[in-house]
């Protein structure tokens, strides 16, 4: 999984980015201090992973792990070249989804580009430099389109969809409000222009210390967000950069005390994990050995031979069966004998849909 981390200058997002991937962007209070897109990797944070690692003694523990990119403080005029413009936005295209920074604290010592802290409008000037953005994208394709449609029916077909969608872009609206129809080359049309609009976002609140314990409750702008997000179908979590940054420097049972104190049950890098997995429809099923315990991360709903396709091709090719046991049950009977002694190992085929926390044994033959 990648996500593109984005939001104004001066906002919190290379704080973010640090602390979540300890990668060390720099951080300083003036725009465009990052220049290149940084880029991170995070293991997925996941208890069962060691309970079971520990069960089996296995030699190698691995985790499931997202990819972060932080992309320059966008400003008004990104998509036309104002600030670093749109180098950065081509960054994004990449992503499976976009992480939104909106400062959501008041701070006179820390400056913001517009002068006044207002996540709506803040949100809006991000999104207007996306569909910029986006347009542009499809301006190229019309051109590149109408050159053949007078002869070919199916451009003729494409051609009418881009003008509907640029339209659409037009009125201000996101490409992922754009009804798209049944149609399966529309589908598969709209799917390969990767618009940013179209894109899942998660909104990261960004509040002060004070905030943080309450998850924003009392927070008018962190309302505000919330509202927005509602209204388009997108996750919000609330986090304090600066304490992410803090709790970054600590070890695991220093971070579990620091986070008590603060009255939280779990760090910033936690819930968006969270909050990805939920936009996203992911999940994580596991395999445990000696040789080595893992998690794989697979959409939600996908069959047996497909999730063993994530180990190696050669498991969805020749799939026999899987032998199934939910990780609680296989750490409560101490052992795969065990559990299936007690009935707990279900043997699967391929109509079988995987669940979270599914420690799977694959039988395949090529």
């Amino acid at each position: 999984m990648k996500l593109g981390i984005v939001g104004l200058p001066n906002v919190g997002k290379s704080t973010l980015f640090n602390s979540l991937t300890k990668a060390g962007a720099e951080s300083a209070n003036y725009p465009f201090c990052t220049i290149d897109p940084n880029v991170g990797v995070v293991a997925v944070p996941d208890e069962r992973l060691k309970l079971l690692g520990d069960m089996y003694n296995s030699k190698k523990v691995t985790p499931a792990v997202i990819e972060f990119v932080d992309i320059a403080g966008l400003v008004k005029g990104a998509s036309k070249g104002e600030g670093l413009g749109n180098q950065f936005l081509a960054n994004i295209r990449e992503v499976d989804a976009i992480v939104h920074v909106v400062r959501c604290f008041e701070d006179p010592n820390v400056v913001h580009v517009d002068g006044s802290v207002d996540p709506a409008r803040d949100i809006e000037t991000i999104n207007l430099e996306l569909i910029f953005s986006d347009i542009e994208i499809l301006d190229r394709r019309i051109a590149k389109t109408t050159k053949g449609a007078r002869m070919d029916k199916k451009l003729a077909k494409e051609l009418e969809l881009l003008q509907k969608i640029k339209a659409h872009l037009e009125d201000g609206k996101l490409a992922k409000t754009f009804e798209v129809g049944d149609d399966e080359d529309d589908q598969e049309w709209f799917a390969s222009y990767n618009l940013l609009t179209a894109k899942p976002v998660i909104y990261a609140a960004n509040v002060s210390e004070d905030d943080l314990a309450d998850d924003g409750a009392n927070n008018p702008h962190v309302a505000n967000v919330r509202k927005l997000a509602a209204e388009e179908g997108s996750e919000v979590f609330v986090i304090c950069a600066q304490i992410e940054q803090e709790i970054a420097e600590l070890d695991d049972d220093e971070k579990a005390m620091f986070l008590e104190d603060l009255g939280l049950k779990q760090s910033g890098l936690e819930k968006l994990i969270k909050a990805s997995y939920s936009l996203l429809g992911l999940l994580s099923y596991l395999t445990a050995g000696e040789d080595e315990t893992r998690a794989w991360t697979i959409k939600k709903g996908t069959k047996a031979p497909q999730a063993a396709g994530k180990i190696h091709t050669d498991f969805e090719r020749g799939f026999i069966r899987a032998e199934v046991v939910n990780y609680k049950d296989l750490l409560e009977c101490g052992s795969l004998a065990a559990a299936r002694e007690k009935g707990l190992v279900g043997l699967e085929g391929k109509e079988y849909v995987v669940q979270d926390g599914d420690v799977i044994l694959f039988r395949f033959n090529v």
